[in-house]
């Protein structure tokens, strides 16, 4: 089996605090964690940019927040900005958006029912919605 030319991809989940990252195999078969960007600590543009060249990244999967009407806030606005920056770091990598209504809430779920408390989700919370992102990417892919 050959990889996909736009695996493997790297998700994100922008937050004003902290930024989610995930992973696909070379096969955009699955997608796992891999990281919290606090970015208080760390520049994040620079950090996605040293992840994208460790693991070969083909494709930036960044979420969207969009409301349940369709339309695009401020909240959208600041992924848009920060997406921006990426792709001039990054002008080669093609990058996408995908709506991420609800990872949030998907991935707080699937956590829950894995055993992890509310407490304990914090540090988890933000790269497992990067990893709905990604899944939800994908299976529109298909």
């Amino acid at each position: 089996m050959k990889p996909s030319s736009s695996h493997p991809a790297l998700g994100i989940d922008h937050g004003d605090a902290r930024i989610g990252i995930a992973a696909t195999d070379d096969f955009g078969i699955l997608a796992h964690p891999v990281e919290t960007i606090d970015r208080a600590r760390v520049e994040p543009v620079e950090r996605i940019a040293q992840l994208v060249a460790q693991r070969r990244i083909h494709t930036l999967v960044v979420g969207l927040p969009v409301r349940m009407d369709g339309s695009e806030g401020d909240s959208a606005e600041k992924v848009r900005a920060f997406a921006a920056k990426l792709q001039a770091r990054l002008p080669d990598l093609p990058l996408v958006f995908v709506d991420e209504t609800l990872t949030t809430t998907t991935a707080a779920g699937k956590l829950r029912a894995a055993g992890k408390k509310a407490k304990q989700q914090k540090g988890l919370i933000d790269q497992a919605a990067a990893v709905e992102i990604l899944n939800s990417w994908m299976e529109s892919s298909l």
